[in-house]
């Protein structure tokens, strides 16, 4: 598995990373020991860059995560977040970031993060963000329960413009580089190249629009997303190679970022996704099919 370093942390993170959304049966119900199956058999393989958030499941990936990483956390550089703790439920106070790292720690079973994000942050007022969300972030790592911190969220445009005024350690946007969009790419990367940002494609199949199994019914996208998505998977499947060896995403690509993170519920479909990834790509959509997300910076 190759790696790169991520940004400026000196963190060396592996290109494809481990989503933990579906530990918390975002993506359907799952088993315990199936998740930590598909934690140690992704980490087996070379996957060394795991991602979660107290979001997911309300706290279940973060608890299922915990148990599988015992015995595996000096072998992987794992990132959670902050802020968000339900559907609508955001506080972005100070007070909330102290709390969140110490409930993460104790979930995940661990006394340190390697990167502390601050989770959505299009919900969250700008001032407060930058004057009192992020400074509490880095008083989180002055204590040591964080190594690095970072922001993350939907919006490009917003993440750009909170990571040109506050000097962050990492960005992550989702669902902002495939074969549905590409401005990550446009917006983020040059920011993130000047500044020294770890950049991280996190959703690579556009939380499931682009995969064989198709989007869970929660999925927020516009329907003309969904069905653009759905004729790009299914002329993607039609070939010998699925959409995940077509995406143009930058865990391939020669980025300065790290890793797309891509969630996986089980040994089986991690192992099926992981080999498929990894094979030589031998033809290649030069640009993605259309920006077809309505977000405008």
């Amino acid at each position: 598995m190759k790696r790169r370093t991520l940004g400026n942390t000196g963190l060396e993170v592996s290109i494809l990373g481990f989503g933990g959304a579906p530990l918390g049966d975002e993506y359907g119900g799952i088993q315990a020991t199936d998740a930590t199956r598909a934690v140690h058999h992704a980490v087996d393989a070379g996957i060394n860059f795991i991602d979660v958030a107290p979001y997911y499941g309300r706290t279940l990936a973060e608890e299922r995560l915990g148990e599988a990483l015992v015995g595996y956390r000096d072998k992987v550089v794992l990132a959670t977040k902050c802020c968000r703790y339900d559907y609508r439920g955001f506080d972005f106070s100070a007070e909330r970031v102290h709390s969140d790292i110490d409930a993460c720690l104790k979930r995940l079973k661990t006394d340190y993060i390697d990167v502390f994000q601050v989770h959505d942050v299009e919900f969250g007022e700008r001032e407060q963000i930058l004057h009192e969300t992020l400074p509490a972030m880095r008083e989180v790592q002055a204590s040591g329960k964080a190594r690095f911190i970072g922001i993350t969220g939907l919006a490009v445009g917003m993440l750009h413009d909170l990571a040109a005024e506050f000097p962050v350690d990492t960005i992550l946007s989702y669902c902002h580089y495939n074969l549905l969009i590409d401005d990550l790419d446009t917006v983020l990367r040059p920011l993130a190249e000047e500044r020294g940002m770890g950049l991280i494609n996190a959703s690579p199949l556009h939380m499931g629009i682009l995969s064989s199994g198709r989007e869970q019914d929660w999925h927020p996208a516009p329907d003309e997303v969904k069905e653009t998505g759905h004729k790009i998977a299914d002329l993607c499947g039609s070939g010998a190679r699925s959409r995940l060896e077509r995406s143009p995403g930058p865990s391939l690509q020669g980025w300065i970022t790290t890793s797309a993170p891509m969630g996986s519920n089980s040994k089986s479909s991690f192992t099926s996704s992981f080999r498929r990834r990894m094979q030589p790509r031998l033809t290649r959509l030069p640009t993605p099919l259309g920006s077809l997300v309505p977000w405008k910076p």
